[in-house]
């Protein structure tokens, strides 16, 4: 049998099976999504949108933006492990204090009546 010729100008295209969560499938379009404007670019067919969306995500003040937003990230993270160590503490507090009451008598003379 004879073999397929595929020419120069037919790239082989792989294809992969659909993801199996909407978050890789959603992953999935996004990579043919840039693909498709990568293409556009290296053709000189690309639109206007298309070139300044790139053109925007190359400028600095992009590039600031997204450590902006990483820091805010961090930021939050932080918060809610303060207000995890936060309950933590009070439970340690509370039990600290029982256990002096304890120690000194209190809930004994208070439970006796």
């Amino acid at each position: 049998m004879a073999s397929r010729r595929v020419s120069e100008e037919e790239p082989k295209k792989s294809r992969r099976p659909p993801g199996t969560t909407p978050e890789a499938r959603e992953n999935q379009m996004i990579a043919l999504a840039v693909d498709a404007a990568e293409k556009q670019l290296r053709d000189g067919t690309a639109s206007s949108q298309v070139i300044t969306h790139y053109l925007k995500l190359a400028s600095p003040r992009e590039t600031l933006e997204r450590e902006r937003l990483a820091k805010e990230n961090l930021l939050v993270d932080a918060k809610i492990e303060s207000m995890a160590t936060q309950g933590e503490l009070k439970e340690l507090y509370v039990e600290a204090m029982a256990a002096m009451r304890r120690y000194s008598g209190i809930e004994a003379a208070e439970g006796s009546d």
